[in-house]
């Protein structure tokens, strides 16, 4: 049997990346629309009605045009927009999260993933703030380094085509109202939004958010050294989540941190830096696999009783 799958959006980013890591699997029968009609409400709707799974790669108005359209009570939505990270209707994608997280995409029909800044942060925070390690009123601040694929079709245009006057990195969303914002908060377990600081930088893909924790504002006292291995034991067994050891040269290249080096993976890196005195968290993932497109199809994958890593690269 081939489970059938239709991606409304595949001309935009993550839908051409999802339908590239789809193609190459004999298990799937993927749907297409005529390029004509991809704007029609009704050939989309038989499509949606006819897929047992279709991924929404859509702006978040059109996304949620494209849920309304379904019909069909087997139809299975994966969203990855912004429009349903937040909706208690919707199951957050992120199943490594915890065994009640991984259950409930198993056995959710409307699945939203996360957003590649917010899969970062929410890796890194939501098992501290859980466990009572990082307080729910902590004052987070969060900074993210990403690629410029990341801003979709127009950015990547605009740094393809003026890449020499775009070498410098460029901090944005500096009136902190970044999208990503209000599921970070929620997911993470937070009572307050972080302060949190997105850059772009002239390269294609790959995101790292470094997040601080001051170990004086803790209501424990831990080390970065504890820190690492509570998130290691937390993490433990996850195929795309791997804690790194507490190994400041071995996590570093000659001194420097590698942003890309999860490129064409479905895997975050988390990593927990410091001393006695001071805590950095990080993860690094590429913005395009684990927080977009292979996160999607990992999703499907646990929805559909399949191999979780079936079409991924590890």
């Amino acid at each position: 049997m081939k489970y059938k799958i239709f991606v409304d959006g595949q001309e935009g980013t993550t839908g051409l990346e999802i339908h590239e890591r789809l193609a190459k699997r004999d298990d799937l029968e993927i749907l297409l629309i005529d390029p004509e009609k991809r704007k029609d409400p009704e050939a989309r709707r038989a499509l949606l009605d006819e897929s047992d799974v279709s991924f929404l790669c859509l702006p978040d108005v059109a996304s949620k045009e494209s849920a309304s359209l379904v019909t069909s009570e087997t139809t299975r939505l994966i969203d990855a927009s912004t429009a349903h990270r937040t909706d208690p209707a919707w199951t957050y994608g992120l199943p490594e999260l915890s065994p009640k997280h991984r259950e409930a995409v198993a056995g959710s029909r409307r699945v939203s993933v996360p957003g590649c800044h917010a899969t970062a942060s929410v890796l890194a925070l939501y098992p501290l703030v859980e466990a009572g390690i990082v307080p729910r009123d902590y004052p987070v601040s969060i900074t993210s380094v990403t690629g410029y694929s990341g801003g979709g079709k127009k950015l990547i245009a605009r740094y393809r085509d003026f890449g020499e006057s775009l070498q410098s990195p460029r901090h944005y969303a500096l009136g902190l109202t970044h999208k990503h914002l209000p599921e970070i908060t929620a997911h993470a377990g937070l009572e307050f939004p972080p302060v949190f600081v997105p850059i772009v930088d002239n390269y294609y893909r790959g995101l790292a958010v470094s997040i601080p924790l001051e170990p004086r504002l803790l209501p424990k006292r831990m080390t970065a050294s504890d820190v690492r291995e509570f998130l290691a034991e937390h993490y433990s067994g996850q195929r795309f989540v791997r804690v790194m050891p507490f190994d400041l040269d071995a996590n570093l290249e000659e001194g420097f941190f590698n942003v890309e080096a999860c490129n064409l993976t479905n895997r975050a890196d988390v990593f927990v830096f410091g001393n006695d005195e001071r805590i950095l968290l990080m993860v690094r993932l590429d913005n395009l696999g684990k927080g977009a497109s292979g996160a999607a199809v990992q999703c499907m994958n646990i929805m559909l009783g399949l191999d979780e890593g079936a079409g991924l690269d590890g």
